[in-house]
């Protein structure tokens, strides 16, 4: 339940780190065009993800393996998000954000209610998904940047009909691809590689324990962008 499709259906998707890309610079758990995304951020991000999941750990599938690629992940899609607002030329206020949260908030809540999960919070739904609970402002800024987006490009409104959505979603998808491409994302291999078809970070291959015929088998990540 992890991306930009993800975070509204559920109420809540340039460097590949190949040897010809520079090295990701010291320190840095990623470089998302002139932004520098420390380790130390990371970890401090990291570590209120992992304090905040013990409530909901018969709830939630998450380890704390995985908890560095999951919230560096969201970390990266925010700045994409964030340069492709400054690409469409959108701004978004801080009404549209908390606003945007209060939207995630109730169509979750209203999903859970429909399937008789009766102890949902939005704190459930953040840890869930990767999101440290005192990162729910990014994630509500993301949000409301899609939603500005998609009114810029349909008239000023939220499209209803199938082919609207779809044309909506095509959009969205190109811009959001097109801003990844401009910020030359490097992610340190400390923590994965950049998947672009989700804008995950995801494990390294591991080329040297992989079984015979293992990587026909498995699904290649997207180590470029596909605009």
């Amino acid at each position: 339940m992890k991306g930009a499709v993800a975070v509204a259906a559920a109420a809540f998707g340039a460097c590949a780190l190949v040897s010809a890309c520079a090295p990701v610079k010291m320190g840095a758990a990623a470089v998302v065009g002139s932004q520098r995304i420390s380790i130390d951020a990371l970890d401090s991000q990291v570590a209120n993800l992992a304090a905040a999941y013990p409530p909901y750990a018969s709830q939630v599938q998450i380890t704390t393996a995985q908890m560095p690629g999951d919230v560096l992940s969201w970390l990266i899609r925010f700045a994409i998000r964030d340069q492709m607002a400054q690409d469409a030329g959108i701004t978004v206020s801080q009404a549209d954000v908390e606003q945007a949260i209060a939207q995630i908030d109730a169509q979750a809540r209203a999903q859970a209610q429909q399937s008789g999960q009766g102890n949902y919070s939005l704190r459930l739904l953040l840890v869930a998904n990767g999101i440290p609970p005192d990162m729910v402002s990014g994630l509500g800024r993301y949000q409301a940047i899609e939603l500005a987006y998609i009114k810029k490009y349909n008239n000023g409104t939220i499209p209803t009909s199938t082919a609207g959505v779809n044309a909506a979603t095509a959009q969205l998808n190109r811009g959001q691809c097109e801003a990844a491409k401009t910020l030359n994302i490097q992610v340190n291999p400390q923590f994965g590689r950049l998947d672009y078809s989700q804008y995950s970070v995801v494990p390294a291959p591991d080329t040297l324990s992989r079984a015979p015929g293992a990587a026909a088998k498995a699904s290649p990540a997207a180590t470029t962008p596909a605009c």
